[in-house]
């Protein structure tokens, strides 16, 4: 088995959610007792969301390639980052370590294409709905990204930031999701991307009339695929 190396804590909530899929996979596929082989390096959030929201990304860079150095030298066969709008920064993190890097996109991408989904909805930050570092990369799998309205998306930022990275979840945020998939929905998605790891601690399959993509559950499938060689290096 090979090792997992997860860069987590933005935000811990979700880093949470990759520990429990990756060890409940693993479970699933060698046996009752058997868990993965993971490290985990988690960065303390608040500099890197004060330097996102400031437009530093020079500055994220750094802390996650220095995170990234830290999880190769510690014996990690493959690198993780456990967050949707910080892979803007994943070509320099990649480029600071030689193991591969699983990008989100990609696992995202390929669950979409596979169930013949190829219109899809995007949720997430501002960051991630509104710049092209992951609709891009989607984009190259041959599919078609849609995004909330701009009223829309400021909500759906608001809520990540302010209630499901400390943990909160609330009905009226979970009705704010469900109009804005119903409109995406409207305007010809076929599915909707998860694109930020917390927003599957809000919204489940049963909260939408649309297949949900959710980025943490397919990145943990896909390091669960490298760690037991699935997939080619």
């Amino acid at each position: 088995m090979r090792t997992i190396g997860l860069i987590g804590g933005m935000s811990w909530e979700s880093s949470a959610e990759y520990y429990r899929i990756i060890n409940q996979q693993v479970r699933d596929r060698l046996g009752p007792l058997r868990s993965a082989q993971m490290l985990l390096y988690s960065v303390d959030f608040g500099p890197v969301e004060q330097a996102q929201h400031a437009g530093r990304w020079d500055d994220t860079a750094l802390i996650l390639q220095d995170a990234a150095r830290r999880l190769q030298a510690g014996g990690a066969d493959c690198i993780v980052l456990c967050t949707n709008t910080m892979h803007l920064v994943a070509p320099q993190i990649e480029a600071a370590v030689s193991v591969p890097f699983l990008h989100i996109a990609d696992a995202a991408g390929a669950a979409a294409v596979k169930a013949d989904t190829l219109t899809v909805g995007l949720l997430g930050t501002a960051f991630t709905m509104e710049q092209d570092f992951l609709k891009t990369r989607l984009a190259a799998q041959g599919l078609n990204v849609l995004v909330p309205d701009a009223q829309e998306r400021r909500a759906v930022h608001r809520i990540i930031y302010e209630e499901l990275c400390v943990g909160v979840i609330s009905e009226a945020s979970r009705q704010v999701y469900q109009q804005a998939i119903a409109n995406l929905a409207a305007r010809g998605a076929q599915a909707i991307i998860l694109g930020c790891t917390e927003i599957g601690l809000l919204i489940k399959p049963e909260h939408s009339d649309l297949p949900l993509l959710d980025t943490t559950e397919l990145h943990a499938q896909a390091a669960v695929a490298f760690a037991l060689g699935d997939q080619a290096v």
